[in-house]
């Protein structure tokens, strides 16, 4: 059967509550050939999202309608392992038989780019760009799982990544980018890379799962500059401390955000690196 992710906005319920509607669904799901498979819920955005397993959504909103009355605000079709990526679970963990599962479904999503990577197939030859290319996976990697983040999808010439917590995304940027200029200061031939960030829902404006949270992280990283960390102002604003997080790289000029990503130079965003304090840039 098809799998489906909906979206509740539940302004008036607390986390005790939406796991009592959760096991009313299950009591109700037999009777429709459904299986809600899990949830998540998000005490400061006050929503909550649904993993059924239904032969459709009409069928999955019946569910809701005779369990508790509380309909979907939105429903969209996804891929099982689509979900393992990004959520990091597709079922109820162990934990929910008793207690409210501690998961709200927000997630910050990266993307990293390696720069120049085609001119350096074609300079190096293949052998000695997919050397460099293995090596810039390893390091990564090796960064990801410190920061316990999820990759999602590998892009070729660089790797979509989850995180459940936005700093976390930052300071694993933070070290990818450290961690490459410590490699490129000993290879013969370095490793730039650039790093956008954006944060959000799984269910949002558009039909796929964080698709408009994996658009923006993408077009945020094609305009960031080599040996850069971008991040939108949703990523600083989820960072609890950001001043003890985020720190300063050279700005693109003004022109080049607005022609370049203008829903990004509306809202604002910060340039993050290394070294240095923080710098946050505004239209």
């Amino acid at each position: 059967m098809p799998i489906f992710l909906d979206r509740h906005d539940v302004v008036d319920f607390s986390a005790e509550e939406v796991a009592k509607l959760h096991v009313k669904d299950l009591e109700v799901q037999g009777k429709y050939g459904v299986k809600f498979l899990t949830y998540w819920y998000d005490p400061e955005r006050r929503t909550t999202f649904c993993l059924v397993d239904a032969p459709d959504k009409e069928t999955a909103d019946k569910v809701h309608a005779e369990a508790h009355g509380h309909m979907a605000n939105a429903m969209i079709a996804v891929d099982l392992s689509a979900v393992e990526a990004f959520l990091g679970r597709v079922l109820d963990p162990p934990s929910a038989k008793t207690m409210p599962i501690d998961d709200s479904g927000f997630r910050a999503i990266m993307f990293t780019d390696m720069v120049g990577s085609t001119e350096m197939t074609t300079q190096l030859g293949d052998t000695k760009a997919v050397e460099l290319l293995r090596a810039h996976d390893a390091i990564i990697r090796r960064c990801l799982e410190h920061h316990r983040g999820s990759e999602v999808k590998h892009l070729g010439d660089g790797i979509m990544a989850s995180f459940v917590d936005a700093p976390a995304s930052v300071a694993c940027a933070i070290e990818i980018q450290e961690q490459l200029a410590s490699y490129s200061e000993i290879s013969e031939i370095p490793i730039r890379v650039r790093i956008g960030v954006h944060a959000g829902e799984p269910v949002e404006e558009s039909d796929d799962l964080f698709g408009s949270v994996v658009q923006m992280a993408a077009r945020i990283c094609d305009i960031a500059q080599a040996d850069a960390i971008l991040v939108s102002r949703a990523v600083r604003d989820a960072c609890a401390f950001p001043g003890s997080l985020m720190r300063v790289s050279v700005p693109v000029a003004r022109e080049h955000r607005r022609r370049e990503c203008p829903n990004v130079a509306r809202s604002g965003y910060v340039f993050v690196h290394a070294t240095g304090p923080a710098h946050e840039c505004t239209p």
